[in-house]
């Protein structure tokens, strides 16, 4: 719904949809949907409490958390700035509101997004709040409830906002692990690192009437395929047309089908006292003694301070990399395959039907231990990077990732990825198969995955389609690489006035690898030989063994629930209080 002129905005307003001119309260009475064609307007997160939870039961959780800009960002304006001026319009603190409450007398932990708030974005504020809720369900034992409206994650934050995506699906994991229930309300719209990390790997995914989910956004998709869209393309219906979703709920009834399955279960329940939650792990600080906790330090070592011992300090402008990261003769998964392992035995599909050219994995050997190795693969002719659809996986390839991961703590093997992609497949298709859904439960799976996982940025690291392969104990970053929230092109197309300024976008997005070793992001950057690792390959990949191993070999040796534990912890970190410390420091 749209205001009509300013004397008469609290007395009618017009509809988005049919623009029927209406009468303010009488919409408001119909709970903000037209009753002439039936639009759901978008609620601000208060409303939308009001709407679901039982009156006088509503107890908000702390929301005060560190002033954040952990990388300094600016573009046309300085991100403080929009922070602040979104606080001002919307009356809260952050793109979230989180709470605890009874829905139809049921206790319920519930956080509920505005996309009033930078367009409901996810940063590491907002992660925070989130992850905290959940922890207070796990505390509780109680149910989650996450209403979602967002357009992906916060760009002013860096590959931090990406970070969150797994930091709250490991939240959702402990969950599950508890028996749990965990829930989404997809509202219009849910987009990006929400839509692929906690909006849908919940055990329940509902949508409301008239939302729109995905992983990438209709523009994003028609600029990259040229192609129109099909008639209701990622709306609530064409989600539960193609699986994604366990219901499209009318808003009138939502509260409704949520008491009932708060109902269920409950009555599921064991009458038997509980499973006692386990004690939560000691902070890391504690663990200094112990030769697991050592191989995981909570503080990355300083980023190399040259490409070459004794040389000059290497200083790359950020654009500068992101266009060395994607030259045509940088070494890719196949080539480092050939060059660090032995004996590769590539295995193919994801036993769903597909197998993406754009993911290779299989089992190798690195110095004589077994190990499976899953990455990227672009290709250097223009014919490889369009056979290999320019490592932009599909969800096919996701799950075949998956399934491979999942082989490879069956058998005790440790996971070895290598990333390198502008991003995931943001093709119609992609959509259709549930792309959002498929990089959620990769993230998910990660958090949990009781075999060590070494992760290496190796050129391009895009968004959540690099994430997917990243959740990792360690993560390594060859020095000219880069790993980012956003590509510098699309961060520009939507906050400066056009593509042109993608320079601009980079240097301010911090994506470089010594920038991603101060965040914390990178445990570790691996300098390149001369120039880039296109000019000696051979050097590449023998600088890249020895640091593989170096990080490998002493994860060997810690118990899988310890690996488990640490990786966590590892993820825990990104939240809003460590990052502003981070940010502080500089």
């Amino acid at each position: 719904m749209t205001a009509t002129a300013p004397r008469e905005e609290q007395l009618w307003s017009r509809c988005a949809g049919c623009a029927s001119l209406l009468y303010r309260k009488r919409l408001r009475r119909n709970l903000d949907v037209c009753p002439e064609c039936g639009e759901h307007a978008r609620l601000g997160a208060p409303e939308r409490l009001r709407q679901l939870v039982d009156p006088g039961s509503l107890r908000p959780l702390s929301d005060r958390l560190p002033e954040m800009d952990p990388i300094d960002f600016v573009d046309v304006l300085p991100y403080p700035h929009r922070l602040t001026a979104a606080r001002a319009s919307t009356g809260l603190v952050e793109a979230v509101v989180c709470a605890t409450a009874t829905i139809g007398g049921h206790p319920v932990a519930v956080a509920v997004m505005d996309f009033r708030f930078l367009g409901g974005s996810l940063g590491c504020a907002v992660g925070e709040l989130i992850t905290r809720t959940a922890e207070r369900a796990l505390d509780d034992r109680i149910p989650l409830v996450l209403v979602t409206a967002s357009g992906g994650a916060r760009m002013q934050e860096g590959a931090l906002s990406l970070m969150q995506m797994a930091t709250v699906s490991q939240a959702i994991a402990a969950l599950r692990e508890a028996g749990l229930l965990t829930v989404s309300v997809l509202t219009d719209p849910t987009y990006g690192g929400v839509a692929a990390s906690f909006a849908t790997n919940t055990d329940l995914v509902l949508a409301e009437s008239g939302a729109r989910m995905g992983f990438a956004g209709p523009r994003v998709i028609r600029q990259v395929t040229g192609r129109a869209l099909p008639e209701g393309f990622q709306t609530a219906d064409f989600l539960l047309r193609h699986g994604q979703v366990d219901m499209v709920v009318q808003r009138r009834s939502l509260r409704g089908r949520l008491v009932a399955l708060l109902a269920a279960t409950r009555a599921g329940r064991p009458t038997c006292s509980p499973v006692p939650r386990q004690e939560p792990a000691p902070r890391r600080e504690r663990l200094a003694d112990d030769g697991a906790a050592a191989a995981l330090p909570t503080d990355p070592p300083a980023a190399p301070a040259s490409s070459e011992a004794g040389g000059t300090p290497a200083v790359r402008d950020g654009w500068d990399t992101v266009r060395m990261a994607r030259h045509p003769g940088r070494p890719t998964t196949l080539d480092y395959l050939d060059s660090v392992f032995d004996g590769f035995v590539e295995l193919h599909g994801d036993r769903l039907g597909g197998d993406c050219p754009a993911i290779v994995g299989g089992v190798a050997r690195l110095a004589g231990r077994h190990v499976m190795v899953i990455g990227h693969q672009k290709g250097h002719t223009t014919a490889e990077l369009v056979g290999r659809n320019f490592g932009m996986a599909s969800p096919a390839g996701h799950r075949k990732a998956l399934r491979l991961m999942r082989l490879a703590a069956r058998l005790g093997l440790p996971v070895v990825t290598l990333v390198d992609t502008p991003g995931a497949d943001p093709g119609v298709s992609a959509e259709e198969q549930g792309q959002a859904a498929a990089i959620a439960e990769n993230i998910l799976t990660l958090t949990v995955l009781p075999t060590p996982v070494l992760a290496v940025i190796t050129g391009e690291g895009g968004s959540g389609g690099a994430l997917a392969l990243a959740v990792a104990d360690r993560v390594l970053m060859l020095e000219n690489a880069v790993y980012s929230v956003i590509s510098p092109e699309g961060c520009a197309a939507i906050l400066w006035p056009d593509r042109s300024a993608a320079p601009q976008a980079a240097r301010a997005l911090r994506l470089t690898a010594p920038d991603l070793c101060r965040l914390g992001v990178v445990d570790e950057v691996v300098p390149e030989p001369s120039a880039a690792a296109h000019d000696d390959p051979a050097e590449t990949a023998l600088r890249l063994r020895a640091a593989l191993l170096a990080n490998l070999l002493p994860l060997l040796d810690v118990p899988p629930a310890m690996l488990v534990r640490l990786r966590r912890q590892r993820f825990r970190r990104f939240g809003a209080a460590r990052a502003g410390q981070r940010a502080g420091a500089r």
